[in-house]
């Protein structure tokens, strides 16, 4: 496959891949593809990929990690936290013919992006014993917030099979086919009990969009949200029947602002949540059904 990016020399389109706030585990999950990796490139020309790039070269000079461009396709991993990113990611989006955001950090801030409920001076402080010498922002925020993403890969971390299917859904010209619908889909069909429904545990499942294969609920675990909100989450009755699971106000705040804390989806939980502590309905089921419980 021949592009206008890919240079004379090498007719494989050029991929490359980018860290910005992050853990590295969306970066490791390429990796981790192992035998389609090696097929994936003879496909592809991989001309930046910090984390697989040795120190040194094969003569012993210094690895070049300064990739330029252009780029047929940048799959970019982390929160945008400095403004130093926030300049780097328009130089990665202007070298870059397609952009992919990849995890929960790139796609919605991260779990950094707790610091958007708090005061960072505050962390700095407590955490630093020069904070002075500590340049940041005082959010953590998504890719697409700074510049146009062709598609965003949510998950923390991201799936292999569902990146797998991205990378070769652009090289081929098409859309990429990653499901939208709820973990609840997934655990109706890997034949897994509800334990919403069985035993009461609190599971972020039916607002959570699908990716996992319902991990957690398969080992008896409610679902803790990693792959972000489904495109129009239902939270009203998500919020009622946390509380129906013993669940406070607290920690209904809690279990929404971990790995896709600044999903705008969630924006609206807080106001829910003093909503549900208020109605008949929730002080109700507190006192006949169950005491409350942290998740």
């Amino acid at each position: 496959m021949v592009t206008e990016l890919g240079p004379a020399t090498d007719p494989r389109p050029a991929l490359a891949v980018w860290k910005f706030a992050s853990c590295d585990g969306c970066q490791l999950t390429l990796l981790d593809c192992e035998d389609e990796l090696l097929g994936l490139t003879e496909r592809v020309r991989i001309d930046h990929f910090v984390e697989m790039t040795p120190v040194e070269g094969a003569g012993g000079e210094r690895a070049r990690l300064d990739g330029r461009g252009p780029y047929d396709l940048s799959l970019v991993e982390g929160s945008i936290t400095t403004a130093e990113d926030a300049e780097r990611i328009q130089r990665i989006r202007r070298a870059s013919r397609y952009l992919v955001t990849i995890g929960a950090c790139a796609t919605a801030g991260g779990i950094q992006a707790l610091r958007d409920f708090a005061d960072v001076d505050e962390f700095l402080a407590a955490v630093y014993a020069h904070p002075e010498y500590i340049a940041t922002l005082e959010t953590s925020t998504p890719i697409s917030a700074h510049v146009p993403v062709d598609f965003e890969l949510r998950g923390c971390p991201i799936d292999r099979r569902q990146l797998l299917e991205v990378i070769t859904a652009f090289l081929a010209g098409r859309k990429p086919q990653v499901p939208s619908h709820s973990v609840c889909f997934e655990c109706k069909r890997r034949g897994t009990t509800c334990v919403t429904v069985a035993h009461g545990t609190p599971c972020l499942g039916p607002v959570t969009q699908a990716g996992c294969g319902a991990i957690c609920p398969a080992y008896g675990r409610g679902c803790y949200g990693c792959f972000g909100p489904t495109s129009r989450p239902n939270l009203r009755s998500m919020v009622a029947q946390l509380r129906h699971d013993g669940m406070s106000e607290q920690d209904i705040q809690r279990v929404f602002r971990t790995f896709n804390a600044a999903s705008p989806e969630y924006a609206p939980v807080p106001d829910l949540a003093v909503e549900e502590r208020h109605s008949p309905r929730a002080g109700r089921e507190t006192r006949e059904t169950r005491p409350e419980r942290p998740a």
